[in-house]
């Protein structure tokens, strides 16, 4: 009877195979199914390594543009703060100039002023002064108003000028305006 299964069991076997056969599909082994999941599960480590080296590079990244960040806006100004050095040892030099001289030091501080006006041209510091010019509220602030003949709400007299750097306002222009005359 053991021997009659055994020999239904390679029969089934063997038409399962040339059915599979006939069918065109490749039948795997149980030797060559566990190679293929010895396959499949390297290259699945292999993946998780990659990602887990991928997820730490991209976490390395995060963290290095975090620093340069930081870098770049705590030392953004370093240019511009070499500009003014010059500045301040015109200024100083001023100061300690005991001759007397009020021409002299008229001169020395024109020359400063065009010295700290180099150094806003390069940091795209620009002046405001808004005179003759109507109010805009987005880069004049006006503490108070006068009579004049002039349109209502045009800037009569500038008390302190605006500056801009780029396009970003720094300060307003502090303005006097025109009211209507009664």
């Amino acid at each position: 009877m053991q021997e009659q299964q055994e020999n239904n069991a390679t029969e089934n076997t063997a038409e399962v195979m040339a059915a599979a056969e006939a069918a065109g599909t490749e039948v795997i082994s149980e030797a060559t199914a566990e190679e293929r999941i010895g396959v499949l599960e390297a290259e699945l480590n292999e993946a998780k390594d990659q990602f887990l080296r991928t997820r730490a590079e991209m976490e390395n990244l995060r963290r290095r543009h975090a620093d340069d960040l930081a870098s770049s806006q705590k030392y953004a100004i370093n240019k511009f703060a070499l500009e003014l050095l010059s500045v301040r040892d015109s200024l100083e030099m001023a100061l300690l100039d005991q001759s007397g001289q009020f021409e002299a030091l008229k001169f020395g501080v024109d020359l400063t002023l065009k010295q700290l006006t180099g150094a806003f041209e390069k940091a795209q510091i620009q002046e405001i002064n808004p005179m003759g010019e109507q109010l805009d509220p987005h880069k004049h602030q006006a503490i108070s108003s006068e009579e004049s003949d002039a349109e209502p709400n045009t800037v009569v007299r500038v008390m302190q000028k605006g500056y801009q750097i780029a396009d970003r306002l720094l300060r307003p222009a502090m303005v006097v305006v025109s009211k209507k005359s009664n």
